[in-house]
């Protein structure tokens, strides 16, 4: 018996507020919600503009930004960032995945979810890596006492 196979589409969870949608995104212990609405283009990560980050923390913002010019043709959407805890970098990269998320939810485009998986799987779906527990009578993580011997 040939059974079809079922495809398993992960579901992109957000939340809908009228005309709003609100996704999230992790990293390490960085949470990061990204509300998203029609506009203009507007895209604010902690009430300031992207644009002001660094360049490179910049050009990572971006690229859902461009891949969904590409694909869509336009980006008329305003995106209200909000991030707490965790480093710069892990930010940076929650940021990016509630962005990712919340245009994919927003527009329930195939194609947008397609391209986004295709250029970075996490985009769309989130490390879920974290820092390893110290052990009981030891300096770190994977710490092993010396032997004298040998």
């Amino acid at each position: 018996m040939a059974e079809a196979k079922k495809s398993k589409k992960a579901e992109i969870k957000a939340v809908k507020y009228g005309d709003i949608i609100v996704a999230s995104g992790k990293k390490k212990t960085a949470i990061a919600r990204a509300s998203i609405k029609p506009g203009t283009g507007m895209v604010t990560i902690n009430k300031s503009p992207y644009k002001n980050l660094s360049y490179l923390r910049m050009l990572m913002i971006e690229e859902p930004i461009m891949l969904t010019k590409e694909v869509l043709g336009s980006f008329n959407f305003d995106i209200a960032v909000n991030v707490r805890s965790g480093g710069i970098e892990s930010q940076i990269e929650a940021s990016r995945l509630a962005i990712a998320k919340a245009l994919v939810q927003f527009t329930k485009s195939d194609a947008l979810r397609k391209a986004f998986l295709d250029y970075d799987r996490n985009m769309l779906i989130a490390d879920t890596r974290r820092k390893e527990m110290r052990k009981p009578s030891s300096g770190k993580a994977r710490k092993k006492r010396q032997k004298s011997y040998r």
